[in-house]
């Protein structure tokens, strides 16, 4: 009986973004000594989310440039972790989060956790996404018309 090799998933059939969560102490200045690492440099921090404990702190945090960005943390002896998160642009109008919701609604998805990105992509307000299901929020927002944006996204805007 022939044995088939594991198949793995190298890439993903729709447009992510890295999303990096850090660990730090919870301590006063962590946040400002942390942040300073990319003063100066050519990385942007595009999205920034703080979820704190008793005794730490997990920094979520969308980088235009995470390996680079991942570099550094580790050079400096941070301990922190990857995860594909979907960067959803919003359509103008005073309904937007509504809708976004309603399309991730219909599609019977819990979110796990959200956050505004700093800036504008494409001249629009964007949302980081987390769900139970990645690949699934992304085929349904897709199919309703979303803007998925990826990393390519994120460096053509820090060169406008």
């Amino acid at each position: 009986m022939a044995v088939e090799p594991f198949e793995t998933a190298e890439s993903l059939d729709f447009p992510t973004v890295t999303q990096l969560s850090i660990f730090i102490d919870d301590r006063v200045g962590q946040l400002l000594r942390m942040t300073k690492l990319f003063h100066g440099t050519e990385i942007r921090i595009w999205g920034l989310m703080v979820v704190n404990s008793s005794d730490c702190a997990i920094v979520r945090i969308i980088f235009d440039d995470p390996d680079s960005a991942g570099q550094m943390l580790a050079d400096h002896r941070y301990t922190f972790k990857e995860t594909d998160v979907l960067a959803v642009c919003l359509p103008h109008g005073n309904f937007a989060l509504e809708n976004l919701w309603t399309a991730v609604l219909s599609a019977e998805i819990n979110v796990h956790y959200t956050y505004a990105l700093m800036g504008l992509p494409h001249g629009r307000p964007t949302m980081a996404i987390f769900t139970e299901n990645i690949q699934y929020t992304a085929e349904a927002l897709s199919h309703k018309n979303w803007m998925l944006l990826d990393h390519a996204d994120l460096r053509d805007e820090r060169n406008r």
